[in-house]
């Protein structure tokens, strides 16, 4: 029965496109080409007119209709639809309706009860709408909303919108509203005259975007309403007011793409309480191109009016801003780098006229393979100048003093390496030169020029071994050692660059640990450790390296901090854990021959379908060498707990462990169902300084699903069912 039921489809498919064919002339047609019709049942009267029922299908190009039933007059050129009747374009575009009235093309038409669905979200009811052109859908009397309405739950949608006309461009994709008023379930909260907002699908259109209020204790409480500009499809300007009962404030962003590269420009310029008298701002400026023969060049511009105005106005935790212009080249065996920096810090306890404020840099490294010598040989040029403000001074006893010290140098460092492999054992060499030529002005308590040229030389051992383990798991277990010699004797010119050091598994086997070729470790010295490793891409996975630096003469310029003075290091321990469950741990820690850590820092993330976490914690001894009087310890925590499919919460926090107060935290709770979206968010610092005060802010914002921006995020409707109440 049901094969017969199809085949007569079939044939029945196949008269009406031939009556159709012969019915229309060749002129007549739309260039969409002509309808297919599908129906249980179909009847041809005398007078030539078409009645389709059951089931009836009917496709116009990718328009498709679904209905009751359907009559078509050739006379008239007119399709009477019978409902529930359904209209979907294939882009996303739905029409629902009672009854309808429409051309041969679908395009023009008269429906009632008419519903339209706008990607699957956005819904527009009315009880007449006009369909014109195939672009244009005119609703009268329109409710609109994208919250599910269920038959049986007898409340308002939680938000709705009624107008007395609304007209949706399909190709525009713009929603024009007459008279329309917003409605918080019945009750009316605004009114507008005219109207328009972009459909779901544009992602770039003028108009105010999510607005935002916000409470701060020092700002008052106030109002923010984005408002964005398209100017053309390459570029983008967004003004975004803000209005507090201590702040007049203007946010801008400026954002231009090109064919070759991209800028973006965002700042704010403020008229506050806090400082009356001044005007306020700043400026962050971006953008890279790529020029000709693989160069890239990058800039970015930091600028502030003042050191708390960042903090003031939540716009950046940073302490440090550094503005930079760079051109670069990457290739497989060869890197160029030429860049300037301009620093400028926002410290209370730092002076910029005292600071590096301008550095120069250019880099040259190539990689080469002589096939004379076998193995890698690389060459590296660097130059390096800075320069302070201040100028040389001289303290009352008539001594120097180098508030003013600017410096100059350059270095050129030649490298031979090469790897042997005997069985078991891999062996690499390393030969080498470094010089160097230095310059120091604006101090009299340092020599003016100075010069270097040192060998270098280094013997690399290592001995792999894997095994399989009954479970899957491989096990590698790879101990090292490195002989390594560096010839020449300690700079007298003063440590700038490198009076931050950091000991990991990065630079265990490094000739020389400094993060700068202003200083260099000297004479013999011997790294021994082992790393230890379990893969097991179905189970947990870890690494563990350990290890230790001896010398034969302690380096004077690595402090207690670095983990690298005397002539034996603190040992290092790193590792790094991964679990099939989601959690990932890694960490490193420096500790002494009595098993004090100095330094210490562990990060985590562990996560599954509702739960995101984070945390780290860092611990730093004191080290007066480098004018770090007091530890340094802190706890970062973040997580995301989705409670349920329409709650979710935030929470951030930086705890000192030194001063024993919390240093910052934050908290968030979103709500979202298919029609809104409601973000609540408190954030406070602690912080407490001659520029910095304590402060809490609070921010919320709404968004009525539909018309907001997609953020790719989809909510799954509520199901309807037994209304409960």
């Amino acid at each position: 029965m049901d094969s017969a039921r199809q085949l007569w489809r079939l044939w029945a498919s196949v008269l009406v496109f031939v009556f159709y064919a012969l019915s229309v002339s060749a002129q007549d047609v739309a260039p969409m080409g002509p309808a297919v019709l599908v129906a249980d049942d179909i009847q041809i009267t005398v007078h030539r007119r078409l009645i389709a029922t059951g089931n009836v299908e009917a496709f116009q190009g990718q328009t498709r209709l679904t209905a009751t039933a359907i009559a078509y007059d050739p006379d008239t050129g007119r399709l009477t639809v019978t409902g529930p009747i359904s209209i979907d374009d294939g882009t996303g575009f739905r029409i629902l309706a009672d009854q309808a009235e429409l051309s041969r093309d679908m395009q023009n038409g008269l429906l009632l009860g008419a519903r339209l669905v706008l990607n699957e979200q956005l819904q527009l009811a009315a009880v007449q709408a006009s369909r014109v052109n195939g672009r244009y859908t005119q609703l009268y009397k329109t409710v609109v909303t994208s919250c599910t309405i269920c038959a049986d739950d007898p409340r308002p949608p939680l938000w709705q919108i009624r107008a007395k006309r609304v007209v949706y461009d399909e190709q525009g994709q713009q929603i024009y509203f007459d008279h329309a008023q917003l409605r918080i379930r019945s009750v009316p909260v605004f009114y507008w005259p005219r109207l328009r907002v972009p459909d779901q699908k544009q992602t770039r259109v003028t108009g105010v975007l999510l607005p935002e209020i916000r409470s701060d204790s020092r700002l008052g409480t106030g109002f923010k309403l984005p408002y964005f500009i398209a100017l053309n499809p390459h570029r983008d300007l967004t003004l975004t007011p803000y209005l507090s009962n201590n702040t007049r404030t203007l946010e801008f962003r400026y954002r231009e793409k090109f064919v070759r590269g991209e800028i973006i420009f965002e700042g704010a310029v403020s008229k506050d309480e806090l400082l009356p008298d001044d005007t306020r701002g700043y400026l962050f400026a971006g953008g890279r191109f790529d020029v000709k023969r693989d160069f890239r060049l990058q800039f970015d511009v930091e600028l502030v009016s003042d050191d708390a105005y960042l903090s003031d106005y939540d716009y950046s935790d940073r302490d440090r801003l550094d503005s930079q212009i760079q051109i670069s080249r990457a290739r497989r065996d060869e890197f160029i780098r030429l860049s300037y920096i301009n620093l400028k810090s926002l410290r209370d306890d730092e002076d910029d006229n005292v600071l590096p404020s301008n550095v120069i840099e250019a880099l040259y490294e190539k990689r080469l393979f002589p096939s004379a010598l076998g193995g890698e040989l690389r060459l590296a040029a660097e130059a390096h100048a800075h320069d302070r403000p201040s100028s040389v001074d001289f303290d009352q006893n008539g001594d120097g003093v180098v508030d003013g010290r600017d410096i100059l140098r350059l270095n050129v460092e030649a490298e031979w390496l090469r790897t042997f492999q005997i069985g078991g054992l891999q062996a690499q060499t390393r030969l080498g030169i470094v010089g160097g030529v230095y310059e120091v002005t604006d101090d009299a308590t340092s020599p003016e020029d100075e010069s270097e040229l040192s060998p270098t030389a280094a013997l690399i051992l290592r001995y792999p071994m894997v095994k399989q383990g009954g479970d899957g798991a491989r096990h590698i277990l790879e101990p090292f050692a490195q002989l390594a010699w560096i010839g020449g004797d300690t700079l007298t010119t003063p440590n700038e660059e490198s009076t931050r050091v950091e000991f990991d598994q990065g630079n265990f086997l490094s000739l020389s640990r400094f993060p700068a070729p202003d200083r260099r470790e000297r004479g013999w010295s011997a790294a021994i450790g082992a790393t230890w490793s379990r893969i097991d891409p179905d189970s947990w996975s870890m690494s563990v390296t350990g290890g230790q630096i001896l010398r034969q003469d302690a380096q004077p310029d690595f402090t207690s901090s670095s983990g690298l003075s005397g002539t034996q290091s603190d040992f290092l321990l790193s590792g790094q854990l991964r679990l099939k469950g989601g959690l990932a741990l890694t960490g490193r820690t420096l500790f002494d021959d009595s098993f004090d850590v100095t330094k210490a820092e562990l990060r985590g993330n562990w996560s599954n379908q509702r739960l995101n976490v984070g945390g780290s914690y860092i611990w730093i001894d004191e080290d007066p060498a480098i004018e770090q009087f007091d530890d340094i310890g802190e706890i970062k925590f973040d997580g995301i707990y989705r409670i349920d499919r329409n709650w979710t919460v935030g929470l951030d926090m930086r705890y000192d462990i030194v001063a024993g107060r919390t240093a910052t935290a934050e908290a968030g709770l979103i709500y979202q169902n298919e029609c809104v979206r409601v973000g609540v968010r408190v954030k406070r610092s602690f912080a407490d300084s001659t520029t910095l005060e304590p402060s809490t802010s609070l921010g919320l914002t709404v968004s009525l699903n539909g018309f907001s921006m997609n953020t790719g995020e989809r909510v799954e409707a509520r199901s309807c069912g037994k209304h409960t109440k």
